[in-house]
């Protein structure tokens, strides 16, 4: 029953599509990003990503198609762009559809140095999306249930950090609720002041929920999407549209 179940879950997923009802701006919704311009964002060359170009710039980002398009600029040169708005509690959901190999995240409450309770985005071997990790925050906390393989189609149940947390997709279902080189939804939500509470899904499908113990990051900040810093990833891109945050607070 248990095995059943999952795989309902995921295949209700795919059915019913990645479009929530009441998701618009009567229900507080906010446009983020309009599909027309970066009016909004700003580039940050202030992390750690960027100490290739001596953090004189913060990676590439353009509008395309009516989409965010980010990469490297130079090899191995990345960074932020994050909101000029910044956020206290907050629900923000967008769509992506990433080159799978370079490594991104969605920053929750982030610096202009990059430190930030991140909704992982690392699309790429060994990677996982939707996990919760403490950038810039000494790596706490850091917690998965599944990676990828080699292949985007692909994942093996991988039970990190502290409380574990269930898989609720069976690795078999993955290649059918997650539809590679396609748009997916994926969605955050922090609430809780300097001890906050996140929650993340895929697809409308919960992934995770992790409660912080200690006051270690402030109560508000920038909402950023990554471009991750080393190798040489300037042929390869992330890809977001429809970003938008529902105020909390």
């Amino acid at each position: 029953m248990k095995r059943s179940h999952q795989t309902l879950i995921a295949l209700a997923a795919v059915l019913t599509g990645i479009a929530y009802a009441g998701d618009d701006e009567k229900d507080g919704w906010i446009t983020l990003f309009d599909g027309t311009n970066l009016k909004g964002w700003h580039v940050s060359a202030e992390t750690g990503h960027s100490r290739a170009s001596k953090n004189t710039s913060g990676g590439k980002w353009v509008v395309e198609d009516g989409e965010i398009v980010g990469s490297q600029d130079i090899p191995g040169n990345g960074g932020i762009i994050i909101t000029d708005e910044q956020f206290g509690d907050f629900e923000v959901v967008l769509e992506m559809r990433n080159d799978f190999g370079p490594d991104s995240g969605l920053f929750l409450r982030s610096t202009e140095d990059g430190k930030a309770y991140q909704a992982m985005i690392d699309y790429h071997a060994d990677g996982n999306l939707m996990g919760i990790y403490g950038e810039g925050l000494g790596g706490k906390p850091h917690l998965r249930n599944y990676n990828f393989t080699d292949k985007v189609t692909e994942i093996v149940a991988k039970k990190t950090g502290d409380p574990e947390t269930p898989l609720p997709v069976l690795p078999e279902s993955w290649s059918h609720f997650w539809r590679a080189d396609q748009w997916n939804e994926l969605r955050a939500r922090i609430v809780g002041g300097d001890k906050p509470t996140i929650t993340t899904w895929i697809n409308g499908v919960k992934i995770m929920e992790w409660t912080e113990t200690e006051a270690r990051h402030p109560a508000k900040g920038g909402i950023a999407l990554q471009v991750h810093g080393g190798g040489d990833h300037t042929k390869e891109f992330v890809r977001y549209r429809n970003v938008r945050v529902k105020k909390l607070d």
